[in-house]
């Protein structure tokens, strides 16, 4: 499986952080599975890419161009490609997985996971999404989108579209377990028939 992973690109956050997305990437190749992601060295992008890399796995790299300066790529991917632009990059990074994990990390990384989410739920793909919840760094998230269920901004279904997880091994777990059931958009929105009438 290529596993797609979405994480900060900083470094100038806790170790610990640092230390579960290298035993993700760890983890990844003792069981097999390929990693795409950004190509960073950098932050949670470095790190998974290292445990990928000192696990004997494969992994892709994609990145925009004017990325291609010193120390910013890893420079141990099996293959890498170069884009014009992020939203490129972003679109080769969901074309080449199988699978998504959303590390910590900061606003971009949000915007990977909700993109991502969002296709989903509109039956653009069936691939599963798992979040590692490192140290509770997600839990807000999490209150969030049940709050926006129990509010009505989204059906109770939505929530099955992903799966919180605290540990590598509890995300690679659910990632080789779940399903790729096709998705009825329709189960996931609060459109009813009639409902939307022109103005």
């Amino acid at each position: 499986m290529k596993i797609c992973v979405y994480g900060a690109s900083s470094d100038v956050i806790d170790p610990v952080y640092l230390d579960a997305g290298y035993e993700l990437g760890r983890r990844m190749a003792a069981r097999g599975h390929g990693l795409v992601y950004g190509g960073g060295a950098r932050g949670m992008m470095g790190a998974a890419a290292r445990g990928v890399y000192d696990g004997g796995g494969w992994q892709l790299g994609i990145a925009p161009s004017f990325f291609h300066v010193d120390g910013v790529l890893f420079e141990h991917c099996d293959e890498f490609i170069y884009t014009d632009t992020m939203r490129e990059r972003k679109q080769l990074m969901e074309e080449h997985s199988d699978a998504f994990v959303m590390t910590a990390g900061g606003i971009g990384t949000f915007e990977e996971f909700f993109e991502v989410l969002t296709l989903k739920q509109l039956g653009r793909h069936t691939k599963p999404i798992a979040v590692l919840n490192t140290g509770g760094y997600f839990d807000a998230l999490e209150t969030m989108l049940k709050q926006a269920v129990e509010q009505r901004f989204m059906k109770e279904g939505c929530l099955s579209l992903y799966r919180f997880c605290s540990t590598p091994d509890e995300v690679l777990d659910y990632l080789e377990n779940a399903a790729q059931i096709p998705v009825d958009p329709a189960a996931f929105k609060h459109f009813e028939e009639g409902s939307l009438k022109k103005g």
